[in-house]
């Protein structure tokens, strides 16, 4: 697996994904587009394998000395595979090349594998944002948990 830069031609294999990785609430194209035109303040990934196809991405927000991460999907056939956690370091990474002492994340809180490799990353929760992400069936919105990690 081999991680990139994203580039404007990984547009829309990032929005397929995202659609399949969060059907709740995906961003849009339109979204991911802009994240793009960002740059350099944004910075995304892509992880790709051997044959090209897009297994993943992730994105950053650097604004100083704390970075956001905006985004980070692994393709649901390839979870487990630790995939996610080296885009997460990539994040890292980056933002402390960008000058970041430390990262800050939500997270739903119904989302217990997201949590798992946040805490194992050193993620500690902040706060709790009531309400925030919406429910896939109808029921009340889920929380979102307010992460945050200094980096070494």
């Amino acid at each position: 697996m081999r991680l990139r830069d994203a580039g404007w031609r990984d547009l829309a294999g990032i929005a397929e994904l995202e659609a399949r990785c969060f059907p709740v609430d995906p961003w849009s194209p339109a979204t991911f587009w802009a994240e793009l035109a960002g740059r350099p303040r944004r910075s995304y990934v892509v992880a790709v394998d051997d044959v090209g196809e897009l297994a993943g991405y992730a994105g950053l927000d650097l604004s100083g000395d704390l970075a956001d991460v905006m985004t980070i999907a692994v393709d649901p056939a390839r979870r487990g595979s630790g995939l996610g956690a080296r885009l997460l370091e990539e994040l890292h990474t980056r933002a402390g090349a960008g000058g970041a002492a430390a990262v800050m994340l939500e997270v739903r809180a119904d989302n217990g594998p997201a949590r798992g490799l946040y805490a194992a990353h050193g993620y500690r929760v902040l706060r709790t944002r009531p309400g925030y992400y919406r429910s896939a069936d109808g029921t009340p919105a889920v929380d979102a948990l307010v992460l945050r990690k200094e980096l070494p």
